[in-house]
């Protein structure tokens, strides 16, 4: 049943169709880095991180295997004064060379096309990304990574706001806390993108794959 909150929205419009998969999606992958996914660091260890990156790996494997580009990020600074005005101090440890701002090994594996060193919360700002995806012909943009309420909402409003279809697996987002997940999950699916799981971004690829392939 929806909660009244929901339906307050759902009565105003908000969530009144879904969005669907366009003509060639992309995979964008925020912050899988060491200093978000390992115990030892501050801000990482969170089950459901970690449970989001192993559900991420078989995704990139699924994209680069269709040809589709693949790009991940890492939140990072040159120095201390690089950093925007965060009220999280752990954050500003997280300079460029140092393990913590190195890619989640199992992420290193799969072998990401690119990866970008971003200093805001959106792998979209003040970085290439939009346009490597604009070359590429990608009209869908799938975001994995962490945190749920901060860098991966900040990424799929900026997605959207690039005019991006916008899809979130949500098994391949992580948060330090479940509530804060699933609310901005909620969120982020009423007004800008479809919230999936990561089975049906593995079939939309699938399928792209074989259509472009019968079409070679």
């Amino acid at each position: 049943m929806s909660s009244p909150e929901a339906d307050i929205y759902a009565a105003r419009g908000y969530g009144s169709r879904p969005l669907g998969f366009g003509a060639r999606p992309g995979l964008v992958v925020v912050d899988f880095q060491r200093g978000f996914t390992e115990a030892g660091f501050p801000m990482g260890g969170a089950p459901m991180v970690d449970a989001a990156v192993r559900n991420t790996v078989p995704l990139i494997a699924a994209a680069k295997r269709a040809g589709l580009p693949v790009i991940a990020c890492v939140n990072g600074y040159d120095s201390p004064r690089a950093a925007p005005h965060w009220k999280a101090a752990p954050v500003f440890d997280l300079l460029q060379g140092s393990p913590a701002v190195e890619l989640d090994p199992r992420i290193a594996a799969a072998g990401p096309d690119v990866v970008l060193m971003k200093t805001a919360p959106s792998i979209f700002f003040a970085t290439p990304a939009a346009a490597i995806l604009t070359k590429e012909r990608v009209d869908t943009v799938i975001v994995a990574g962490c945190i749920t309420s901060g860098c991966v909402r900040a990424s799929v409003i900026d997605a959207f706001s690039l005019g991006f279809r916008v899809m979130v697996p949500e098994d391949c987002v992580g948060d330090h806390d479940p509530v804060a997940h699933a609310q901005n999950l909620k969120d982020v699916e009423r007004r800008y993108a479809d919230v999936i799981d990561a089975a049906a971004c593995l079939d939309a690829i699938e399928r792209w794959r074989a259509a472009n392939d019968r079409e070679g």
